[in-house]
C-alpha cells in the first residue's frame, strides 16, 4: 500500500483564547510545529478545543492556521457537531478556506444507530469534495464505530477515505486492514499506543504531543517507517510518561500548561475545563523539562 498524502505525525494544536480566539498566538503555535517538522495539522479537534468554539470562533481558528500553513502540510480541520447541519456548516466552511480534509467525530446525545452513523456521513459527503477522515472516539462522543461499520462506510461513501481510531485496541486497527484488504489507511489516535499503531502500520499517528516536544515524535515516526524498532522503543520509552500524562489529565489543560511551563503561553482552557492545579504543574513540569 502506497503512503497515502497524508501521513507521520499529525500535530494538534492547541487553541489560545485571550479577547476571543489569539490568532496571532495561534498563527505562531501553528509556525512552531510546521517548522518542527510535522506532517500535517489538525486544528479545531478535541485538544483545539473545538466544542467550546462558536461559530465565528470556529472559522477564525480554520482560517488562521491555512494561512499560516500556506499550503507547506496538509491541514485535517475537525469539524464534529451534534447536529448534521452544523457539521456540514463547518466541513463546507472548511473546504472553502482550503483545508486538505476534515476530521469528523459522530458526536450524540441520543445513540445513534448505525444506520444514522452511515447518513451523517453520507450528508456531510455529499456536501463536500474533500476526503473525510472518520474519527472513532467512543470515550469522548459516546459512539462506538465498530471496524465492520467503518470499512462499510469507506466502501459505500466516496469521501471516507481514513479512519482514526482512538479506542486503544490494537485489534481494531488490525480489522480495519484485513476488512479493507489494506486499501482503508487507519491514523492512531490512542497517544499511549503510538509504537504498537506504528509497528502495525498505521499511516500516522494523530497527536497533541508536538506541542510540547516535537522532534522526539518526529523521529519515533521516522524510526519505526526505517525498521529501527530497538531506536523507536527508547524513543517510545522517553516519551511514555508524558503521552500518559497530558492523556490522564486532559489534552486541552496539561498541553497548556506544558507550553506555559516551556515559555510559550497560550491562556488558560475555557471553562468548565480549569487550568491544571500546582500539583499537575510541577509532575508537568519534570516531564518537559
Amino acid at each position: 500500500m502506497s503512503e497515502p498524502k497524508i501521513h507521520g505525525i499529525i500535530a494538534y494544536p492547541v487553541t489560545p483564547f485571550g479577547d476571543g480566539i489569539d490568532t496571532a498566538r495561534l498563527a505562531a503555535l501553528v509556525e512552531r510545529l510546521v517548522s518542527a517538522g510535522v506532517h500535517a495539522i489538525a486544528p479545531v479537534g478535541s485538544t483545539g478545543e473545538l466544542a467550546y468554539l462558536d461559530e465565528p470562533e470556529f472559522d477564525a481558528v480554520v482560517d488562521t492556521t491555512i494561512a499560516t500553513v500556506a499550503g507547506r502540510v496538509p491541514v485535517v480541520a475537525g469539524v464534529s457537531d451534534v447536529t448534521t447541519a452544523k457539521t456540514i456548516r463547518r466541513a463546507t466552511y472548511a473546504q472553502q478556506a482550503g483545508a486538505d480534509a476534515v476530521m469528523i467525530l459522530p458526536v450524540s446525545y441520543w445513540k445513534l444507530t448505525e444506520r444514522e452513523i452511515i447518513q451523517h456521513y453520507r450528508s456531510i459527503g455529499d456536501a463536500i469534495d474533500i476526503p473525510i477522515m472518520a474519527y472513532n472516539n467512543p470515550a469522548t462522543s459516546g459512539v462506538d464505530m465498530s471496524p465492520e461499520l467503518l470499512v462499510k462506510m469507506f466502501e459505500t461513501i466516496d469521501n471516507v477515505k481514513m479512519v482514526k481510531e482512538s479506542t486503544g485496541d490494537l485489534t481494531r486497527m488490525r480489522r480495519i486492514t484485513e476488512l479493507s484488504g489494506g486499501r482503508l489507511p487507519f491514523y492512531n489516535g490512542s497517544n499511549p499506543l503510538v509504537l504498537d499503531a506504528l509497528k502495525a502500520g498505521a499511516s500516522g499517528w494523530c497527536t497533541a504531543a508536538p506541542n510540547l516536544r516535537p522532534q522526539p515524535c518526529i523521529d519515533l515516526y521516522d524510526a519505526v517507517r526505517a525498521g529501527d524498532l530497538e531506536k523507536a522503543q527508547l524513543l517510545y520509552d522517553d516519551l511514555k510518561p508524558l503521552l500518559e500524562f497530558i492523556v490522564a489529565g486532559g489534552l486541552a489543560t496539561t498541553v497548556k500548561a506544558g507550553l506555559d511551563l516551556i515559555g510559550f503561553p497560550v491562556g488558560d482552557p475555557r471553562a468548565p475545563l480549569l487550568p491544571l492545579d500546582e500539583q499537575g504543574r510541577a509532575q508537568l513540569k519534570a516531564l518537559v523539562s
